[in-house]
């Protein structure tokens, strides 16, 4: 399978690459580690007019304590979010979860960014997000500004994200010493989840489901239950409780509903 023909544009600075996008509109992508978009290209899913190279924008790949959060650059490769010693010790959900993405090869090319973008219901690291209630940096020709982790994801394989416009980083609060659980269930350990969660305890607990929807969604009645002190298997059987999971060749419905409770069970059971 053979992608469109494209015309390849590098940036070497977040500016360039604005600028790109101002000048490209709707006809442009961009494109990092390209585990995301170069399979739609190839399926011919996605036939963009003109690839934005952003992957030499060094200054995007970072991981900084800040304080109060942990700010992770964009093009933060996954194996270096999986490695981090300052994520480990106050994010281990985060850290733990990106070596669960795809297999050696995608977490050693693939982005942060660039999966949180693609907006997949079925990703792994949109539901550690909604679970930390992380804060996304996005930037454009009008300047920064901020969108919380349950505004960010605003339909199926789309994002708060314009087109004129580049996510920066992801800010993350520090859960040092807290509980955390992620449990997923695949086929085979690089495919998507069938159906997963990813757990946080805290004063305000999260939990973020995958593919339990057409966008990554949390739990919220299951969270509420947990916050007000239910028990394990009260609140697993929430897991469910408002969402809409799809049906399709993996699972039907009613069985991304079973599974769902009990994944969000042995997390629970397990934090």
């Amino acid at each position: 399978m053979i992608p469109a023909k494209f015309d390849y544009k590098p940036a070497s600075s977040t500016e360039e690459a604005i600028a790109l996008l101002t000048e490209y509109g709707d006809e442009a992508k961009i494109i990092a580690g390209g585990h995301s978009l170069l399979p739609l290209m190839k399926l011919r899913l996605a036939n963009p007019e003109v690839l934005i190279d952003i992957g030499g924008i060094n200054d995007l790949s970072f991981i900084e304590d800040k304080g109060d959060h942990i700010a992770v650059g964009a093009l933060t490769r996954h194996r270096l979010v999986e490695q981090s010693d300052l994520l480990k010790q106050h994010i281990p959900l985060l850290a733990h979860t990106a070596g669960h993405v795809g297999d050696p090869q995608v977490r050693n090319r693939g982005t942060i960014g660039g999966s949180l973008c693609h907006g997949d219901p079925a990703s792994d690291l949109p539901a550690v997000v909604l679970a930390t209630r992380a804060t996304l940096l996005i930037t454009g020709p009008n300047g920064e500004r901020k969108v919380e982790a349950d505004d960010f994801f605003t339909d199926f394989w789309e994002t708060a994200v314009a087109e004129d416009e580049l996510l920066m980083e992801i800010q993350f609060p520090k859960f040092t010493g807290q509980e955390w659980s992620f449990q997923k269930f695949n086929r085979r350990a690089q495919d998507w989840a069938i159906v997963g969660c990813a757990l946080q305890h805290s004063d305000n607990p999260g939990i973020g489901m995958i593919n339990m929807g057409t966008t990554p969604v949390r739990a919220s009645a299951a969270e509420a239950a947990l916050k007000s002190g239910e028990t394990n298997s009260d609140v697993a059987g929430l897991a469910d409780d408002g969402l809409s999971p799809p049906s399709d060749i993996h699972g039907q419905e009613d069985y991304r509903r079973h599974l769902s409770k009990v994944l969000l069970g042995r997390a629970l059971d397990n934090s």
